[in-house]
């Protein structure tokens, strides 16, 4: 089983990023998915999940409105397309397997840092 992020880098405040998550060595479109984030010095923040089918998100307050999560079981990967990035959304985001952020399968994580 494999999680591979990529797309993080520097954003300006006010800038966007995709991340992208791709999936290998299980039936990705039988499980939901999920975005999770540790900022430097904090504890890991739940960003977002996904159901198996797509049909269904949720999101943190904190970047409601400015991510969307999707996904495309047919590539195997996840996305979170982050809009109007703040500072506070620096982080190293990671995906899981799993409804949780605290799943036993992650990702090594992609580095997003915004700042001008």
């Amino acid at each position: 089983v494999q999680l591979v992020e990529s797309g993080g880098g520097l954003a300006q405040p006010g800038g966007s990023l995709r991340l992208s998550c791709a999936a290998r060595g299980f039936t990705f479109s039988n499980y939901a998915m999920t975005w999770a984030r540790q900022a430097p010095g904090k504890g890991l923040e739940w960003v977002s999940t996904i159901n198996k089918d797509g049909s269904t998100t949720s999101y943190a307050d904190s970047v409601k409105g400015r991510f969307t999560i999707s996904r495309d079981n047919a590539k195997n990967t996840m996305y979170l397309q982050m809009n109007s990035l703040n500072p506070e959304d620096t982080a190293l985001y990671y995906c899981v397997k799993g409804g949780t952020a605290w799943g036993t399968i992650r990702g090594q994580g992609t580095q997003v840092t915004v700042s001008s």
